[in-house]
């Protein structure tokens, strides 16, 4: 009689460039499911399929697999911003530099950048989550390094302040109220993020939040 086949042992082995993936894959998967706090050394892994020792060949310690799980959160967020901006209409040839459409043009950038902010954070709570972890090096407006950006190879900071100077090239804002504009309305943007995903609003239906959200966005273009 046959001896049943045993469970196959986790590999201690990839293919040359298959293990980093599979370990982000792993950590993205865990951050989605739980946020920050999820992403276990040995969990990740176990999904894997390798022994736990082996994440040591790509990353120095636990908190390096963060960061790098981190890094790819925060490009999705750019690329959610990015998708937002391509359905903003192209500016037509004759538009005056300046001129009415230009205006409407650089306002509707501004809205697309925080609404594609906003659906990310509530379409994956978890990745938003450890998107904003704190850092251990440098915060992301200071960050330049291309993993955390999007198609464009502009982080979720980036993009918020191109579309800042495209409304200072159109007059809406000012020159002179230019300087740290990105941080009056980063902030006024994720701290409603924070309220629908983990506050007093996650009672809201979707709608009411798109809602909100689109009001809230009026409210910082006319701020600024």
């Amino acid at each position: 009689m046959s001896r049943p086949a045993a469970d196959p042992l986790p590999r201690s082995t990839y293919r040359h460039g298959d293990l980093r993936r599979a370990l982000l894959d792993a950590g993205l998967a865990l951050a989605r499911e739980g946020g920050p706090d999820a992403v276990a050394l040995r969990e990740v892994t176990r999904r894997a399929g390798v022994v736990p020792n082996a994440a040591y060949r790509h990353f120095a310690n636990h908190g390096e697999l963060l960061q790098a799980v981190r890094a790819e959160a925060l490009a999705a967020v750019a690329r959610s911003m990015e998708r937002e901006l391509d359905g903003v209409p192209a500016l037509g040839a004759r538009a005056r530099p300046g001129g009415p459409a230009a205006v409407e043009h650089a306002r509707a950038r501004l809205r697309a950048v925080g609404r594609g902010y906003l659906h990310y954070a509530w379409q994956e709570p978890g990745l938003f989550r450890i998107a904003f972890l704190r850092p251990n090096e440098s915060s992301v407006e200071r960050d330049a390094d291309p993993a955390k950006a999007g198609s464009s190879g502009l982080n979720p900071f980036q993009l918020l302040g191109a579309v800042l100077d495209g409304l200072v090239d159109v007059g809406v804002l000012p020159a002179a109220r230019r300087p740290q504009s990105e941080y009056i309305a980063w902030s006024a943007v994720h701290v409603l993020a924070l309220l629908v995903t983990d506050g007093p609003l996650q009672i809201v239906s979707r709608a009411q939040a798109d809602a909100i959200g689109e009001r809230l966005l009026d409210m910082v273009e006319r701020g600024l």
